[in-house]
């Protein structure tokens, strides 16, 4: 069994956000595999199970808030005593360019407090994340909230549609392959769109 999560902040007001693009890609692999999320309390997520090429596995998408979704991802893998390569995070990431994925099978948080919490409740940075770049204003400008949690602009939201294509080719990958093959086919960047600054 696999456990596919991909983190986000619940409510209207968060949708479509950049800080929900994993929201976004779970809703994806969730119409496209013919699933349906539906609110399960005692996980504190929205889950499906579907079977993909005779795996079972699980999309999900934790309602705690963003930096505490690990309560609901280390809920669903104990209650299905999944082994932490078997859970699959899908993040965005304002240290990687608009356009750019990158799967890894564990590391850092980076400093994202979704990620810190996951690794906190399965005691372990061994797990698989595929990272989904948004990009930021500008290097030097730390302070990110607004951006996150703001909307792509339609440039932006053309290439995160080829991200979201891209990262749908590599999940269904490493559910088939493993994960050496998804990253080695599917890592790197799509057609980003004409800067108007820095990203």
């Amino acid at each position: 069994m696999s456990f596919i999560a991909g983190l986000g902040n619940p409510g209207p007001e968060y949708a479509a956000t950049r800080h929900n693009i994993g929201f976004v890609l779970v809703d994806r692999l969730a119409a496209r595999w013919h699933a349906a999320l539906a609110l399960e309390k005692k996980f504190k997520a929205r889950l499906a199970r579907v079977e993909r090429e005779g795996k079972n596995v699980i999309l999900g998408q934790p309602q705690t808030f963003m930096n505490d979704s690990g309560e609901a991802v280390g809920a669903v893998g104990r209650f299905y005593q999944l082994p932490a390569e078997r859970i699959l995070i899908v993040v965005d990431d304002a240290d990687l360019p608009l356009g750019k994925l990158r799967l890894r099978p564990e590391g850092s948080s980076g400093g994202h407090h979704g990620l810190e919490s996951i690794e906190q409740q399965l005691g372990t940075r061994g797990y698989p994340r595929l990272r989904l770049g948004i990009g930021r204003r500008s290097e030097d400008h730390r302070e990110i909230t607004a951006y996150v949690l703001d909307r792509f602009d339609a440039a932006e939201r053309k290439t995160m549609q080829e991200v979201l294509d891209r990262a749908i080719q590599q999940v269904e990958c490493w559910l088939s392959a493993g994960i050496s093959e998804a990253m080695n086919k599917f890592n790197g960047a799509v057609t980003a769109p004409p800067e108007k600054g820095k990203q």
